[in-house]
């Protein structure tokens, strides 16, 4: 090129290049526009780097509580690994049997049967020990001996009720059954006996060797609390499988039904060394003159537990005003239901099905006395 053309060509560049401060104010503002619009990808991309950190994070924290709360999945959304159909332990009796006592009278005070020889079980009782899983044979305290002690032979357990009855032929039966249950024991046949209120009160006496060993108390149509005593073991008692915050609540909540005039108090228990010897001390109550006696009681060496209240009205009894019925209330009675069921699955004994069928409380009719009687809505009535 010639020398004058790359002049031209030097001084044309250098005169563009530093004349834009002599543009107008509205070239610089174009030129600037156009600078800005060509480096907005830039610009977008230093943006991004700014947010997509918080980004990252707030979704890594979604992740994490989504991974903390556990999804409930239905049955047919589990895939198991292989089908789990345990067969049934042959040390066991799954279809075990709870012989009840029954108590002299109708269960109405005689408005229902005024028949000398009548006894009753209160319905209540016998739906207790069907909730967990076992059926009645009625064991009628006034039959004869021999037939008696023979449906005793057909039962895996035993269930001495409440009532009034601590003299006489009554006190005989419960007194012989009782002795028959700790020698089926101590031959190897683990026998669970329930004994309530009545029930407790009767083994007190006899296990005392003492008929006047019972004291007052202002217990009639009270709901209350249960009180364990200090370091004591519920391992193997009927309270151990209660959920811990259940076993809180019978302390600090009225769930249980005390319906008695007599009982036992702790100082007066440990004073006798026959009953000290023979059961533990689980729990203790108060009465309406916040007397203090003891509400359960657990044998040391037998499977025997004992109940100045009652377990089985939670549920099943409407007729007096404090029996507690709510939820906490309801799962007391079944797990001290759960507790004597399964006490009775470990029973040896197997008695021939047809001689069980023959006896079973279904082959008696149950009788509706909520208007006629003092507390209980059903009763089974013999005659």
């Amino acid at each position: 090129m010639p020398n004058d053309a790359v002049s031209r060509s030097s001084s044309s560049h250098s005169s563009s290049s530093s004349s834009a401060s002599d543009m107008p104010n509205d070239a610089v503002s174009a030129l600037a526009s156009n600078s800005s619009s060509s480096a907005s990808p830039s610009r977008y991309s230093d943006i991004w780097n700014y947010l997509w950190v918080p980004l990252f994070i707030s979704y890594t924290k979604e992740l994490s509580l989504a991974k903390a709360e556990p999804t409930i999945l239905l049955p047919n959304q589990i895939v198991p690994e292989s089908p789990r159909c345990v067969g049934p332990s042959p040390k066991l009796n799954y279809r075990p049997v709870i012989g009840i006592l029954s108590h002299p009278g109708d269960g109405a005070s005689g408005r229902l049967s005024n028949a000398t020889n009548a006894s009753y079980i209160a319905a209540s009782y016998v739906k207790f020990v069907e909730s967990a899983g076992a059926r009645v044979i009625p064991l009628i305290y006034n039959e004869p001996p021999e037939i008696l002690f023979e449906k005793l032979d057909m039962v895996n357990g035993v269930l001495f009720t409440g009532g009034w009855a601590k003299t006489g032929l009554y006190y005989k039966v419960v007194e012989r059954i009782f002795k028959k249950i700790l020698k089926k024991n101590d031959a190897g046949d683990h026998f669970p006996l329930y004994a309530i209120c009545l029930g407790f009160e009767l083994l007190t006496m006899i296990i005392s060797k003492d008929q006047n060993i019972l004291e007052s108390f202002n217990a009639t149509d009270q709901a209350s609390t249960l009180q364990f005593m200090e370091n004591t073991q519920i391992e193997g008692t009927v309270f151990q499988r209660f959920p811990p915050d259940l076993l809180k609540k019978l302390s600090t909540d009225c769930l249980v039904m005390q319906n008695h005039h007599y009982g036992i108090s702790p100082e007066r228990f440990e004073d006798n060394q026959n009953l000290a010897s023979f059961f533990k001390i689980l729990t203790t109550s108060a009465d309406e003159d916040n007397k203090v006696y003891i509400s359960t009681v657990h044998a040391h060496s037998y499977p025997v537990t004992a109940f100045q209240w009652h377990p089985e009205k939670n549920a099943f009894e409407w007729g007096l005003s404090m029996i507690p019925h709510s939820e906490d209330a309801v799962q007391v009675t079944q797990h001290v239901a759960n507790h004597l069921v399964s006490e009775a699955r470990k029973s040896l004994n197997r008695p021939p099905a047809r001689r069980v069928l023959d006896n079973l409380i279904y082959n008696y009719s149950p009788t509706y006395c909520g208007k006629a009687g003092k507390g209980y809505d059903e009763v089974y009535i013999f005659t």
